[in-house]
């Protein structure tokens, strides 16, 4: 059974830094794309990175400088990695597996047919 499962959320100042994790189990995540989404309250989901088999990254440009998405296939765990983080990054995070990492993809979220269940960021100013 597929299963992505995220966790590193939680509260943080303004400024201050976050990983979160994606632990994946029923496939192995360097065979995958995983993208990173978000969902801020009261508006749409939106792709923040993606990292895919061949480990080729694209990141949303709110997040590039600021965000580093990561692999560690022994541990078969996808990583992203927020800095200097800002009030706007609060939303829920989710993790989700495709064939395909590209900012089409990232952006429409095509092709993205396994979900976890979230992570909450909260980023007080």
């Amino acid at each position: 059974e597929v299963q992505l499962v995220e966790s590193g959320g939680g509260l943080v100042q303004a400024g201050g830094s976050l990983t979160l994790s994606c632990a994946a189990s029923g496939f192995a995540t360097d065979d995958y794309a995983i993208g990173w989404f978000r969902q801020a309250p009261g508006k749409e989901r939106e792709g923040v990175s993606c990292i895919s088999l061949n480990d080729g990254i694209y990141y949303t440009d709110s997040v590039k400088g600021r965000f580093t998405v990561s692999r560690d296939a022994a541990k078969n765990t996808v990583y992203l990695q927020m800095t200097n983080l800002k009030a706007e990054d609060t939303a829920v995070y989710y993790c989700a597996r495709s064939y395909i990492c590209t900012l089409y993809h990232l952006t429409t979220m095509d092709e993205y047919r396994y979900w976890g269940q979230g992570t909450r960021v909260t980023v007080s100013a």
